[in-house]
C-alpha cells in the first residue's frame, strides 16, 4: 500500500510515518496542506491518503471531497484522522466521501486496511 499523509503537525507526520513505514506501508510523502495533497496525489498517485480533518485554516472534509470530484489519474481512498472524539465529526464523517475515521491515537496500519477493505472490496 502506497500513502501520503496529510497533517498540519510535523509530529504526527513524523510518528505516522515511522509507524507506517515499519507496517509495511510505503509512505510515498506528506503534506501540510490541501494545495499540496492534491499535487502530490497526481504526481504520485497513492492507494491511500491519511488526512487529518483539520489542516490549520483548512478542512480535511474539504481536502476529502477535493481528491474524491477531482480529475487525478488515480483517486486514493481518504482516512481521516483526528485528535477529536468521533462522535463529535459523526455527522461530516457521514457525508463525507472517505472510507472512515480513525482516531489518531488508533492509527494502524491494520485498522487503515481494514477500513479500506470495507468500503472499496478488491482495491
Amino acid at each position: 500500500m502506497r500513502c501520503l499523509i496529510v497533517d498540519d503537525s510535523a509530529g504526527f507526520r513524523d510518528a505516522a510515518c515511522r509507524m507506517l513505514a515499519r507496517g509495511g506501508v510505503e509512505v510515498v510523502a506528506s503534506a501540510t496542506n490541501s494545495r499540496d495533497a492534491v499535487r502530490l496525489c497526481r504526481e504520485l498517485q497513492p492507494d491511500v491518503a491519511v488526512v487529518d480533518v483539520m489542516l490549520g485554516a483548512e478542512s480535511g472534509f474539504d481536502l476529502a471531497e477535493q481528491l474524491q470530484s477531482s480529475d487525478l489519474p488515480r483517486r486514493p481512498a481518504v482516512v481521516l484522522v483526528s485528535t477529536y472524539a468521533e462522535q463529535d465529526l459523526t455527522e461530516m464523517i457521514e457525508t463525507s466521501p472517505a472510507v472512515g475515521f480513525l482516531p489518531k491515537f488508533a492509527l494502524s496500519v491494520a485498522a487503515i486496511e481494514n477500513l479500506v477493505a470495507s468500503a472499496l472490496p478488491g482495491r
